[in-house]
């Protein structure tokens, strides 16, 4: 009996694809065995047996509904005692883990072989882009004057879906290594193949003898050096090698060889993490400033060290070679007297470097956090652009001294590494809801002209108000007077981010973002505001980027009009022309989605988009949409390429952001090669997005009343589930882990904006997570069936339609792509269990029911329209991945149903609780994209 898992063989794949896939199996089949001689060497032959009983009779319950089976694994699991439980759940939870890993290596061998077999550049990749491009009939020079214009940036955000501790996953990129070395030596010995091998061993040894779960609950700066530890694993080295294969490739094209110019650094790399402080009240002023500090201590920790790693490859000789006279002055303020390194001049300019950018850290001051003691009497860095000119000073040395090879090498990476990172390591966005800016500004009105009552002003009376007030120069706020608390936390965090701005550069916060924005007041508020620090001039200048979330169903479908209204006010007008000419629109998934369900929220977010396009361009004014999409599809997940390819016409035009939440940045980003594949996918995306004029073409408008039609019908079936189904509230909260989830310390904010159990007042985070885990994953189909069924019964003949809309529109198509992934990875038969949960027998059978119907139904619509047999008939690589999973992820499933019962009837167990936790883990990584 061995706990490893089968994958089924692939139906029919070139013959390349035939050994890789072999090759994930003996990688999975590997660690399953190691993982399973763990569990019999620490827990014991018998609970080794019960897991692979367990596993087995699952896996009869999943695939035939075998009711029998059903009454089988309850007896089983009714019969645990607590330890065995917790080995139980641990062993499966690992399994999940160790499969992620496996397929992560599948991903990159998969990529190196098609390479290796000539077989061309991946559709995803810049390779691919610029050569579609360039057969299209754009030039190289048209793709570098994109370049230079561009900007595609992954937000990363704080958002607590990732469930995994940092101990945990510093292990499992050590066994990713292990794999990668294991299968690239070649002909190994028997002596390094067993190294690896007993590697291995205590690493998955490691990893069962740690704990899964945090103990204490995540601080705000918990989450900043979390996201900071990425630039380690990948950003901080995997982007400029990015950048440094982009030019290459071009210069090959002209070939211009080595002498071609660089691209502009396109890809900025953004973050939430501690400067969101919408419904967190955590985040401060003080951890504001702090995580600045945090992100310009690793900028400048990680030159350092580029630059002593540099200055020992530079160990050339004037004996040897020349050099420039620009490099000798650079020389000349080197501390280094050291007579052995008199005819070095390289390693005397890097000395000199080294310590103003030693001094450059007591600046920032960040030098405790960035490991630099001594303070070098000499002139700090003024600006990243400096650092960067002095290494230009060696780049170009080097090059006219016959040396251009050497500046290939580290030295390139650092000087673009400079450039796309800077002191601030990543823009870091403010964020705030519209009602804490109402109620600060009402207030400082109040203060100084008592009886304003500016919260009881009509719109536009509030309009003309801000106004007036913007255009003025003397202060609003007053030294002496005292207001309220959130209003002093509010202005001294908008005075941090202005003291950020001094300190860092204008490029260390960009962007100040309106939550809940539903007006031109909500927006002229936060101009205020910013006037009052001096991000906002009132002579019409901004220092920052004013950018509205519009968030819900009702905001979406204003959004065109409250843009169309701020561009018609001149005042505000001066403040885009300041910035460029440019506007940035943030778009919310998640609420729409929570609000208006998974049909409804992307076609309104669609037509929302193709409005705001028209308006920014009958303004004359360049549109940058900042996608606030999730992890799953439920909160607009999915594939980032086909995501950002299905955007109408015009809504990229080279500018694109796109938040990276939870367990999505771990999934891309902690693996070098996979996070900078990731990296790839969004340039070559935002690349053919931009200029590929064939996929942006308009949809036809037979399309466009088809999708109206579906989204009225699902809108009117979700709502009437959710929102209008008397108690579903009780049901929601009976039926998933909602509350326990509260007790896993994976992050800093509250899951709900107020202490109610209403659905509106739950954030979609833990909304969509609920549903995850209890293997419904509702947010991302309810309604679809219904809305099919309702259109085909008005056109009788109009599958034909559908199926025309599904191959020909990009739209359609990711759409139900995303609901083929989210139904796959659902079970009518596991859900069952958890609807018995709820107490009330009534309700139970009344909304599962429906429930089940809708399930049902949006399946035989997706297979009818997608013309499929199966789901993800056309996907059969996903299909065997996630099919090969369930045997793992099912029986934590289960296991978490019986230890709900027993904590919800006052079990005082703690390992109930523990083991409840650690399924949440389990379940989380089985199904990878769940919050």
């Amino acid at each position: 009996m061995s706990f490893a898992l089968t994958l089924a063989q692939p139906d029919s794949e070139p013959e390349v694809d035939a050994g890789i896939d072999q090759s994930l199996r003996d990688d999975i089949r590997m660690l399953g065995r190691v993982l399973g001689d763990t569990l019999r060497d620490q827990e014991g032959e018998p609970t080794f047996d019960l897991v692979e009983t367990i596993r087995r009779v699952s896996t009869r319950f999943h695939r035939e509904d075998d009711q029998g089976a059903r009454r089988e694994l309850e007896d089983i699991l009714l019969g645990l005692d607590p330890d065995e439980t917790i080995s139980i759940v641990r062993a499966f939870s690992y399994f999940s883990h160790l499969a992620n890993i496996a397929e992560d290596q599948h991903v990159i061998r998969r990529g190196r072989a098609q390479a290796a077999a000539g077989q061309g550049p991946r559709p995803g990749t810049l390779a691919n882009a610029i050569e579609r491009a360039m057969e299209e009939g754009v030039s190289t020079e048209g793709l570098r004057k994109f370049f230079d214009t561009a900007l595609a940036s992954p937000v990363l955000t704080a958002h607590p879906t990732e469930v995994r501790r940092r101990s945990t996953m510093t292990h499992e990129m050590r066994i990713a290594e292990l794999l990668a070395e294991r299968e690239r030596t070649i002909e190994p010995t028997p002596e390094e193949f067993a190294l690896i091998d007993d590697e291995l061993r205590r690493r998955v040894l490691t990893l069962w003898q740690t704990n899964l779960l945090r103990k204490t609950k995540l601080t705000v700066l918990d989450e900043v050096a979390n996201g900071l530890a990425y630039y380690d694993y990948t950003f901080l080295r995997q982007l400029p090698r990015l950048y440094a294969s982009l030019e290459d490739r071009l210069a090959g094209i002209e070939g211009a060889g080595t002498d071609a110019p660089e691209v502009g650094s396109f890809l900025r790399m953004g973050s939430w993490i501690g400067g969101d402080r919408d419904g967190n009240p955590f985040v401060t002023a003080d951890v504001t400033r702090e995580t600045m500090r945090m992100q310009g201590a690793l900028a400048v920790r990680f030159y350092l060290q580029e630059l002593d790693e540099l200055g020992a490859e530079l160990s050339i000789s004037t004996i040897r070679v020349a050099v420039s006279e620009e490099l000798l002055a650079l020389v000349d303020s080197s501390p280094d007297l050291s007579p052995h390194r008199r005819n070095e001049p390289y390693r005397l300019a890097v000395t000199a470097i080294i310590g103003r950018l030693k001094a450059t850290a007591f600046r920032l001051e960040v030098a405790d956090l960035a490991g630099v003691s001594d303070k070098p009497n000499v002139r700090p860095y003024a600006s990243a652009a400096e650092l960067r000119t002095d290494l230009d000073v060696i780049d170009r040395s080097l090059k006219t001294h016959k040396s251009g090879a050497i500046a290939r090498g580290k030295l390139r990476e650092l000087r673009r590494a400079v450039d796309c990172f800077g002191f601030h390591l990543a823009i870091l966005d403010s964020r705030q809801n519209s009602d804490v800016h109402e109620r600060c500004v009402a207030e400082l009105f109040e203060v100084a002209a008592p009886g304003t009552g500016y919260k009881s002003l009509p719109e536009g009376t509030r309009v003309a108000l801000l106004l007036r007030e913007l255009a003025t120069a003397r202060p609003l706020t007053s030294p002496f007077a005292s207001y309220a608390d959130e209003t002093v936390g509010e202005m001294e965090m908008l005075r941090t981010c202005a003291r950020i701005h001094k300190v860092y550069g204008p490029e260390a916060i960009q962007t100040c973002i309106i939550s809940k924005a539903e007006g031109v007041s909500d927006m002229l508020e936060l101009a205020l505001l910013l006037k009052e620090v001096g991000l906002v001039d009132p002579a019409g200048s901004a220092a920052v980027n004013i950018v509205p979330l519009f968030e819900t169903i009702e905001d979406l479908r204003n959004s065109a009009r409250v843009m169309e209204q701020m561009f018609r006010l001149p005042e505000y007008r001066k403040l885009v022309d300041s910035r460029g000419g440019m506007q940035e629109v943030m778009l919310g998934y998640s609420d729409s989605n929570k609000d208006g369900g998974f049909v409804t929220s992307g076609w309104e977010l669609y037509k929302a988009e193709i409005e705001l396009i028209e308006v920014f361009k009958r303004h004359g004014v360049r549109l940058r949409l900042f996608h606030g999409r999730g992890g799953s599809v439920g909160r607009g997940g999915g594939p980032s390429y086909d995501a950002i390819l299905a955007q109408p016409g015009g809504a990229v035009q080279g500018l694109i952001r796109i938040t990276e939440q939870g367990e999505i940045i771990s999934s891309k980003y902690s693996h070098p090669q996979v996070g900078r594949g990731n990296l790839e996918i969004l340039a070559a995306a935002t690349l053919e997005a931009t200029l590929l004029s064939g996929d942006a073409k308009a949809p036809r408008e037979e399309y466009l009343t088809v999708m109206e039609a579906l989204s009225d019908s699902a809108f009117k079936a979700y709502r009437g589930l959710v929102y209008e189904t008397p108690r579903f509230e009780d049901y929601f909260w009976e039926s998933t882990v909602i509350n326990e989830i509260a007790t896993l310390n994976i992050g800093s904010r509250p899951a709900s904006r107020k202490k109610t159990r209403r659905i509106e007042d739950l954030r979609a985070i833990p909304w969509v997570f609920s549903w995850a885990q209890c293997r419904l994953m509702l947010p991302g189909w309810y309604g679809f069936g219904t809305a099919i069924r309702e259109w085909l019964a008005k056109n009788p003949d109009g599958l034909p339609l559908l199926q025309e809309m599904y191959r020909e529109w990009p739209f359609f198509r990711t759409q139900l792509s995303n609901m083929d992934m989210v139904l796959s990875k659902s079970s009518i038969a596991i859900a069952s269990r958890y609807a018995k949960l709820v107490e009330d027998a009534e309700l139970r059978e009344s909304i599962f029911g429906r429930i089940r119907a809708e399930h049902q139904a949006a399946i035989d619509a997706l297979l009818a329209i997608s013309e499929q047999s199966k789901l993800l008939g056309s996907n059969p690589a996903l299909d065997r991945s996630i099919r090969a999973r369930f045997p793992y992820i099912d029986p934590l499933n289960h296991v978490q149903v019986e230890l709900l019962r027993k904590y919800r009837a006052n079990d005082t167990d703690e390992k109930v609780l523990q083991g409840i936790q650690l399924t949440i883990n389990g379940i989380s990584a089985g199904l990878r994209n769940s919050g």
